[in-house]
């Protein structure tokens, strides 16, 4: 039997399109969803992989109707080959029940570890970078140079108690004390008065927000994509969770120039949490943006 699946997002017209060449391919039977490929769940795909049998082949018009990412697409089709069911997309013209078809599947799957592999080295390299200076992987241990100055100067600023600066610079209340009770501050380099001032470390608060999925319903990871994501991406930048059982958080980023904030977050926050969520075989989406200027978003 041919089950069929469409999808259309909120921003689009309408199903018709897809439902009248799912039809005119000789689909049996139609799941729909009208939803964001991303942020909403798709209970039409959940029925229809649920409808599916053995010897059944699951249709789409268009190949980014069933995958939000082309790992995400290809751990579905392996999950339905598993079970013997077939897929078939009517636009690229692809049918995984023929042997051509399977050949351009494996090109697929081939590009997709290599795009696993890529972000792999990406993200190692960004945590690569973290270590040299000072922020390691899991438990944080003890506190960096770049910490110690950002205390130093919160310290300066008679509205802010010790609990808040503990909690910005993401240290404990031994530590703030054992570094600012020092007679000395950290000497400056001599660099020119412009440059110093440019150079002084700063904390960017933002607002974090992301759900993670589990790529089909033969999936049961994305539980502890989050968890890990809390221990060992969150836990560097005084993370808040206002909500518990929410997907917010607030953060406290450390930095001195502007480019480093941003390849902070693209690569010690983004890159870091999408290789944990893809390595449990799981999809994410993130957004994230400044507290106190909710116009900067990354």
């Amino acid at each position: 039997m041919l089950i069929g699946y469409a999808r259309i997002s909120t921003t689009e017209q309408n199903l018709d399109l897809q439902k009248d060449a799912l039809l005119a391919a000789g689909c049996q039977r139609l799941f729909t969803d009208v939803a964001s490929g991303a942020k909403a769940q798709r209970p039409g795909l959940v029925d229809a992989l649920d409808h599916c049998r053995p010897g059944d082949v699951l249709v789409v018009w268009k190949l980014d109707r069933l995958g939000r990412s082309l790992p995400h697409l290809v751990e579905t089709v392996r999950n339905l080959a598993a079970q013997g069911i077939g897929f078939k997309s009517l636009r690229e013209n692809l049918d995984t029940t023929t042997s051509s078809g399977k050949l351009i599947f494996h090109i697929f799957a081939s590009l997709a570890e290599f795009e696993q592999d890529v972000i792999r080295e990406r993200t190692q390299a960004g945590l690569s970078a973290a270590r040299v200076r000072g922020r390691l992987g899991g438990r944080p241990q003890g506190v960096d140079e770049k910490k110690k100055r950002a205390a130093l100067a919160l310290k300066k600023n008679p509205t802010r108690t010790v609990k808040e600066i503990c909690q910005i610079v993401g240290i404990s209340r031994n530590t703030y004390y054992k570094y600012t009770a020092e007679p000395k501050a950290v000497s400056p380099d001599p660099i020119s008065e412009q440059d110093d001032r440019s150079a002084r470390p700063r904390i960017m608060k933002v607002r974090l927000w992301i759900q993670v999925e589990n790529n089909s319903k033969f999936v049961r990871g994305k539980g502890k994509a989050r968890e890990a994501i809390e221990r060992e991406v969150l836990s560097h930048f005084a993370v808040e969770k206002p909500d518990p059982k929410g997907s917010e958080y607030l953060l406290s980023i450390p930095y001195t120039h502007e480019d480093e904030l941003d390849r902070v977050i693209y690569e010690e926050i983004f890159l870091a949490m999408e290789h944990l969520v893809n390595e449990r075989h799981c999809f994410m989406e993130a957004d994230m943006t400044a507290v106190d200027d909710p116009d900067r978003r990354w």
